[in-house]
Parts: C-alpha cells; sequence; structure tokens
C-alpha cells in the first residue's frame, strides 16, 4: 500500500561556496515550480501546485517559503544571498552566521567560530525538521576546505 503523504525536503547550505551553489538552487527551483521572486506561485498547473510542498513551506496569502537554513561564520555571505533576483524568498529567521570570518584558517573555522554557531544552527535545523509531516531527507551543499597537506 503507498502512502499519499508527500515527502519533504530539508535544505542545508553552509559557507560561501554552499552559499552561493545554494541561491542558485532555489532560483532554478523556482523557475520549475513558476514561484517568482516574492514566493507567489504564477503557474495554473494544480498538479504543480499541490506538489510545491515537497520543497516549500506555505506561509501567508500562499506565499512560498522555501524549506532551507543558510549558514556562515560571517554576515557578508548572508548579504549576498539576500541581495540576489530570489534573494528575499528564504525565511529570515534561518539564516544563521557568526560575526568574523575564518579567515582561510581551518583550524579558527571549526574550533573557535563553528562552535559558537552550532547550537543556534541546530535550533534552526530541528525546528524545521519539527514542522515537516513527513521528512524524507536533508540535502546538505557545503563548502569543505582541506589543509594543503591533507589533499593528497
Amino acid at each position: 500500500m503507498f502512502s499519499t503523504k508527500m515527502f519533504e525536503i530539508l535544505h542545508i547550505q553552509g559557507g560561501q561556496c554552499g552559499n552561493q551553489i545554494g541561491a542558485k538552487f532555489w532560483e532554478v527551483v523556482c523557475a520549475e515550480h513558476e514561484i517568482d521572486s516574492t514566493g507567489r506561485y504564477q503557474g495554473n498547473n494544480e498538479l504543480q501546485l499541490e506538489r510545491v510542498n515537497v520543497c516549500y513551506n506555505e506561509a501567508s496569502c500562499r506565499r512560498f517559503v522555501p524549506r532551507a537554513v543558510l549558514m556562515d561564520l560571517e554576515p557578508g555571505t548572508m548579504d549576498s544571498v539576500s541581495s540576489r533576483p530570489y534573494g528575499q524568498i528564504f525565511r529570515p529567521d534561518n539564516f544563521v552566521f557568526g560575526q568574523s570570518s575564518a579567515e582561510n584558517n581551518w583550524a579558527n573555522g571549526h574550533y573557535a567560530e563553528e562552535a559558537e554557531l552550532i547550537d543556534s544552527i541546530l535550533d534552526v535545523v530541528r525546528k524545521e525538521a519539527e514542522s515537516c509531516d513527513c521528512l524524507q531527507d536533508a540535502k546538505r551543499v557545503l563548502h569543505v576546505f582541506l589543509p594543503y597537506d591533507q589533499k593528497r
């Protein structure tokens, strides 16, 4: 027997590269679902509208908001995402960022800056996951940096 419940996906993007790729991903997904830069559905296909909840949460006035968590160690990346054509479609509470950069120092980012943000990130991810009826997966787009001596 098959379930009629629609699966939901939570998209998690982090770091400068992950957020740039993620922002472009959401522009493409919005175009495929005929959702404009304000989050409003512009199509006329009922089946398409029925399945939009796989990737989006429905807000007031039939506005659709990506089910996404965006994170970085510095606010500049979030400002860059917000200034893109579809940047205002994201829920502002789902932007998690620090006030300083790792400055291309992996250890600094991993042990110092990231440690301060991890609880905030987990809270936002938990809140998004708990709001789902049938969470299928959490897609992650992250920038991974390896120090020079570990690239072999």
